[in-house]
């Protein structure tokens, strides 16, 4: 009895021994492991650089045209020729549409008729008055008859010319709104015109900036149909008073529109030089981590063994120029920042540079 209590003894000891034995290696492994260095992570670079910039107020507007304008008649009548076609370009006084003007004409040939018999009562009233076989006043009623008529001849020789309606100044067409034949009533829209060259930008700026606007000064325009390019204009007018509802001061500048690219209606983001160049440093904008209690970047540095390693370093940013940060403080000229590749990486951590590939690049707060 005592020696099968003995061997069940010496059995359980070997069970749990080799249990506790099993935990022990797989706890000092593990420590092992975690004791090792993580392998450097890939970053790409870019270098604080000192830059000369233009200080700038950024807003945005709408490009307006110099002439822009809904072709409408003036008198009613039914379309008879249609001599224009949509998007195309025309010199001003070309025609565009002409409306039936038949019995208008046939009523100007009545008329003129009527001042033909009123021009004749008039001569022989002229002649029978110095020898007082009429009286004055038979004269000035025979003159005014005349007159009257010349004056109605003049009438529907307007109307006539009314219904042959013209390009107000030259432009591009926008797309037809009639058809030969339709019916139009005084108001109706025909065609949209625009002229394009040269082209308004129209955009608001807070009233602190009144003192630093000017007529001349320059402008940049970046729109979203042209990405990556911007088209330079000049300030050539400030309104008369700030919006009192805004607070704000309305701005018109000219742009040189030669080829048309440009098309009133276009939303603009406009950026007004003004005051001196200055000297800043910047990096790229990926560079820049944004956070609520401060932005920071990793600095690339190396440790005592050599090894290069991101340091976690809170900066203080100012104005943002085409894809760039200015550095009011934390960085230096020639130091090297994480440009991308920063989303997994903590403070200390070794990284290995490669700036021939793109890496992932993070989300960034808008400007």
């Amino acid at each position: 009895m005592i020696k099968r209590l003995i061997l069940v003894i010496l059995l359980l000891a070997l069970i749990f021994g080799g249990i506790f034995g099993w935990k022990y290696w797989q706890i000092q492994r593990t420590q092992a492991l975690q004791s090792q260095r993580a392998p450097p992570a890939a970053v790409s670079s870019a270098s604080v650089v000192a830059m000369l910039w233009q200080p700038t107020l950024g807003a945005v507007g709408s490009l307006v045209a110099v002439n822009g304008i809904d072709v409408t008649t003036e008198v009613a009548g039914k379309i008879k020729d249609i001599r224009f076609k949509s998007g195309e370009r025309v010199a001003k006084g070309e025609v565009l549409v002409s409306l039936d003007a038949t019995v208008d004409r046939a009523q100007l040939e009545g008329r003129k008729a009527d001042m033909r018999l009123a021009q004749l009562q008039l001569e022989r009233t002229a002649q029978l008055l110095p020898k007082r076989a009429v009286s004055q006043s038979t004269y000035d009623e025979a003159k005014a008859r005349y007159e009257s008529a010349q004056a109605q001849v003049a009438t529907q020789k307007a109307l006539i010319s009314k219904k042959t309606i013209r390009a107000p100044f030259a432009g591009i067409l926008g797309i037809r709104e009639v058809d030969v034949g339709q019916y139009l009533s005084p108001g109706d829209k025909i065609v949209q015109i625009q002229q394009l060259t040269p082209i308004f930008v129209d955009y608001a700026l807070p009233e602190r900036h009144f003192g630093e606007l000017k007529v001349g000064q320059s402008i940049q325009v970046a729109l979203s149909a042209y990405s990556g390019k911007s088209f330079a204009g000049q300030i050539t007018a400030v309104d008369a008073a700030v919006n009192p509802a805004t607070r704000s001061i309305k701005v018109r500048a000219t742009l040189q529109n030669p080829d048309g690219k440009l098309r009133p209606g276009m939303f603009a983001e406009v950026t007004t030089e003004h005051g001196q160049a200055r000297q800043v440093l910047t990096i790229p904008r990926t560079a820049v981590s944004y956070n609520p209690y401060g932005d920071f970047v990793f600095l690339i540095k190396k440790d005592k063994n050599g090894q290069q390693v991101v340091q976690r370093t809170q900066i203080t940013t100012g104005a943002i120029q085409h894809g760039r940060v200015e550095i009011v403080k934390g960085l230096k000229v020639g130091q090297q920042v994480v440009q991308a590749g920063q989303l997994k990486l903590r403070d200390g951590q070794p990284v290995r540079i490669d700036n021939s590939v793109e890496l992932e690049r993070r989300e960034i707060a808008p400007e």
